[in-house]
């Protein structure tokens, strides 16, 4: 391999890490949603969360009530909430409240949106549509970017997204053809 393939091979290796494309910001009333994303899932998951960010520009409150996606045969709006020293995961039957000028999170660990009874597996690099529900701003259709299983944030590939060069081997004393 010559020196010109090596230096292309090692670039492309570095950027598959950070190199996903996120979904458009979408603007429903006072509402701007960013971020919206998901994870890669196993064969056979029947399970999905979905993450966004949802962003009041207005000055009354709204309140995101539902969602829904063809793909899934279910889905909520969940929390992951301590209990007794216990996280547990539960649906948010009122919704989920989007005060004047603040930003809500939807993000692993926290509220997120829950796909459920999936009918096909998410793979990496797909857009999965997904309706959104408001008391005020109606129905709004966004699409979650399908990151990699491991993936914390969006554009995360599923890995920290960056290789460690110290633990690469020395090839300094390779003669290159």
């Amino acid at each position: 391999m010559n020196r010109t393939r090596q230096t292309l091979f090692a670039i492309a290796i570095l950027l598959s890490g950070s190199a996903a494309a996120l979904a458009e910001d979408v603007k429903a009333g006072d509402l701007v949603i960013s971020q919206a994303w998901s994870r890669a899932t196993p064969g056979g998951a029947k399970v999905a969360g979905g993450y966004l960010v949802i962003e009041n520009k207005g000055t009354a409150p709204d309140r995101l009530v539902g969602v829904s996606a063809d793909i899934a045969g279910k889905a909520e709006i969940h929390e992951m909430a301590m209990d007794n020293g216990v996280m547990k995961m539960r649906a948010l039957d009122k919704g989920l409240v989007v005060d004047p000028g603040k930003m809500v999170k939807l993000a692993p660990g926290g509220n997120h949106l829950m796909l459920q009874e999936l009918k096909g597996p998410f793979k990496q690099g797909d857009k999965v549509p997904v309706t959104l529900q408001f008391e005020k701003a109606g129905k709004v259709a966004v699409s979650l970017d399908v990151q990699g299983v491991g993936a914390q944030a969006p554009g995360d590939a599923g890995h920290s997204g960056h290789m460690d060069m110290k633990k690469m081997p020395d090839h300094s004393g390779m003669k290159m053809k």
